[in-house]
């Protein structure tokens, strides 16, 4: 083991490490006290955040050629961390509502956040199947924190048993993969396929190619493998769902973009139909399912499908375009949604939360600015512009057009439209309803700085979207076909 196998990893490292001496310290914080766990655990990803390796254009390798740091996981890694940050500020007021304000939150985040990072460096399929693990575990337990909550316990249960069955699939596909390439590493098995010494027809690779999607399809919740995801959002602490909404599938299409558009781009033209049918048939299941959602919570599990269906538009488009589309949408994804559920974490107190649409009457006139910074993530969400969500959207899109698949982004725009419908249902139920009875928590300094910040955000990317291209456009040629 070398230098530069430790540097590769030395975001990791921190995290883990970090995570390790968290669990120690936190026995000796009082439970009344455990505000000061979460800080230690922004200071550890703060440290992370700083300890990002390389610079634009550079790629280091360790490991055998097993995991590598390039400008595309420094882009993941900075996203996943911002995400982590919030997350835990959100905690700060919505655990202690809930009476869930438990030390291990912060260490089970960090190492779910490792397995998050190791994802991006991934250049190998057995690292993708180990960092794929260490996010679940934590992650698992997670959902499960608010327990004796039976709802928590049932999402924390459903996640572990059908995130167990799709990682079988996931093995199975690696070992079909090796099977007919004599190779798990990403960069020899696109050299075996264009070089001739695997055929493109491959019986073994083309379904072990399938395998891999299903396995990798379940952690992005794309349809038909989405029908976990509205009960275990629903039934997880809202704080929980935040970070599986945006940290997990930033980190499951950071797999799949290396996988799909780097590994396994010579044969390209064999998965783009069925990626782009997938993608389709994503889009239109969950957005037109959240349609008869009454509960705040699984409409956004549904938009959260829906928003996967997206993010694979820009898979199936594949090239230079198609990956900067996905991670811009991740991006943008990620802080819009997180303005959202900086909101609902309003909702909740010791005896629950009020997740009905309905909760939210009135709230323009009970908290101006929480209905304010909602309305923004739904707009963002829906493609409003000039928001993220927007040019967002339109990127994927084009990048679709310009592969041919025109008639993929016309489903895309159409289920677009469709979800408004949803989307401007709860904006007039906050500005046009009057005010419920339900009790509002008390306003929160880190848990406002946190939605003030994802608005920000959301602004910025939708005006100046360039911030963010210029960071992944010109240096993932590498990841292109």
């Amino acid at each position: 083991m070398s230098v530069t196998d430790l540097y590769t990893v030395l975001p990791i490292l921190v995290l883990i490490f970090g995570g390790v001496v968290l669990l120690l310290v936190d026995l000796v914080i009082p439970r009344k006290n455990k505000a000061y766990t979460a800080y230690l655990a922004i200071g550890v990803m703060l440290v992370a955040l700083l300890a990002v390796p390389v610079g634009a254009g550079q790629t280091l390798s360790g490991f055998g050629g097993m995991i590598v740091a390039d400008s595309y996981s420094m882009f993941l890694d900075g996203l996943l961390l911002v995400i982590g940050i919030i997350t835990v500020l959100l905690t700060l007021r919505y655990n202690v509502a809930r009476g869930i304000m438990r030390g291990e939150f912060f260490p089970l985040t960090l190492f779910a956040l490792s397995g998050m990072l190791l994802m991006g460096h991934s250049a190998n399929l057995l690292i993708v199947f180990v960092a794929i693990e260490l996010l679940s575990i934590p992650l698992y337990i997670l959902c499960g924190i608010a327990r004796p909550n039976p709802k928590s316990e049932e999402s924390a249960l459903k996640y572990f048993l059908l995130g167990a069955f799709a990682s079988g699939f996931l093995v199975y596909g690696i070992a079909l993969i090796y099977g007919a390439t004599g190779t798990t590493n990403l960069a020899a098995i696109a050299t075996a396929v264009t070089s001739g010494a695997v055929s493109a027809n491959s019986g073994l690779l083309l379904v072990g190619t399938g395998l891999v999607l299903v396995g990798l399809g379940f952690k992005v919740a794309v349809a038909p493998f989405h029908m976990w995801t509205p009960d275990v959002y629903e039934g997880a602490p809202t704080t929980v769902t935040a970070f599986m909404a945006t940290a997990t599938k930033a980190a499951g299409f950071a797999a799949v973009v290396r996988v799909f558009l780097f590994g396994l781009a010579p044969i390209i033209d064999t998965w783009q139909p069925i990626v782009a049918v997938i993608a389709a048939f994503t889009m239109i299941i969950g957005n037109v399912v959240a349609l008869s959602q009454t509960n705040l919570k699984r409409m956004l599990a549904y938009s959260s499908i829906a928003h996967a269906g997206y993010l694979l538009v820009g898979v199936a488009a594949g090239g230079q375009n198609g990956t900067t589309g996905v991670l811009f949408y991740l991006a943008a994804y990620a802080v819009t949604s997180l303005a959202g559920f900086a909101v609902m974490t309003l909702m909740a107190n010791e005896a629950g939360e009020d997740q009905r649409i309905e909760a939210y009457a009135g709230l323009f006139r009970r908290r101006p600015l929480m209905a304010i910074a909602m309305a923004i993530s739904l707009f963002s969400l829906l493609g409003i512009p000039p928001t993220a969500g927007f040019v967002g959207k339109y990127f994927l899109f084009n990048a679709a057009v310009n592969s041919g698949l025109t008639w993929l982004a016309v489903i895309g725009m159409l289920t677009s439209v469709i979800s408004a419908g949803y989307y401007l249902r709860v904006i007039v139920v906050m500005f046009m309803r009057e005010p419920g009875t339900n009790e509002i928590e008390v306003s929160n300094a880190p848990r406002n700085a946190a939605m003030i910040f994802s608005v920000v955000a959301i602004l910025v990317l939708g005006i100046l979207p360039q911030i963010v291209m210029n960071l992944v456009g010109s240096n993932i040629v590498a990841l292109a076909p």
